[in-house]
């Protein structure tokens, strides 16, 4: 039952983003500014309705294409593509800095949405040596995640609500679990506990910290939405969904 929810928030979150795409290249209000050059939604396109259009239309039928088997194979191969390309060919020119936070944003959040979709099938779902790929590469994303959590400690631990006590301890505690959950990957032990424990992360920073900023602008009569409010919101129910939905295919290292 946790595979199957974490599969359809996973599948939810990602027409999410296809419909956000589409919004944004559509309506001209959603730009910051005449030096935004991008959709301001993961994955950050350029700001081409003839590219955006057609990324979001995919982007909506891999998420809806996720909750059937018979299509389970191929939209999650395509979406992992699509994520993966985008990360790394309209991104890392711009960002060559590995340790940036635009780097981590931008490359490697659709990267690991990317390796959390091409993960969806299962070991027999697809190659051997794209499931390995994509395990490494995940594990990667999530060491950087971590190494982040020191690096921006300060900035990070501002973040936590403030009627949650001890910011600095749960800061510096998820970033340990961020790089153990990277190093499981990467071995091959407690794969499942890593991928429970990323997903539970993650749905911790959904309810606390990422949907009520949404749900006060909804609140608040013509007021306007911001983009990125709502893609991290896709992001983080995405990354928790997708790591759930592994809970089941992970097999561990004995």
């Amino acid at each position: 039952m946790l595979a199957r929810f974490g599969r359809l928030l996973f599948s939810s979150a990602i027409i999410g983003i296809g419909v956000e795409t589409l919004i944004c290249s559509y309506v001209s209000g959603h730009s910051p500014g005449p030096h935004y050059k991008v959709v301001p939604v993961i994955p950050w396109l350029p700001a081409i309705p003839g590219l955006a259009y057609p990324v979001g239309a995919i982007l909506i039928l891999c998420g809806a294409g996720l909750l059937f088997q018979r299509t389970l194979v191929v939209s999650s191969i395509t979406l992992g593509a699509l994520m993966s390309l985008c990360g790394l060919a309209f991104d890392v020119p711009r960002h060559p800095d590995l340790m940036s936070a635009p780097w981590r944003t931008n490359v490697l959040e659709p990267i690991a949405i990317g390796c959390l979709a091409w993960l969806a099938p299962g070991l027999g779902g697809i190659p051997r040596w794209l499931h390995g790929t994509s395990r490494y590469l995940l594990a990667f994303a999530l060491i950087v995640f971590g190494i982040a959590h020191f690096q921006i400690l300060i900035f990070i631990a501002n973040m936590v609500p403030g009627w949650i006590p001890w910011h600095w301890f749960w800061t510096v505690l998820f970033g340990v679990a961020f790089i153990s959950a990277g190093v499981s990957f990467a071995t091959g032990y407690l794969q499942r506990w890593a991928a429970l424990g990323v997903g539970l992360m993650f749905a911790l920073w959904t309810v606390t910290i990422h949907l009520p900023p949404v749900l006060s602008f909804l609140r608040i009569p013509d007021a306007t939405q911001d983009p990125d409010k709502w893609s991290d919101v896709f992001i983080v129910i995405a990354i928790w969904g997708g790591s759930w939905a592994l809970v089941r295919d992970l097999r561990d290292r004995k």
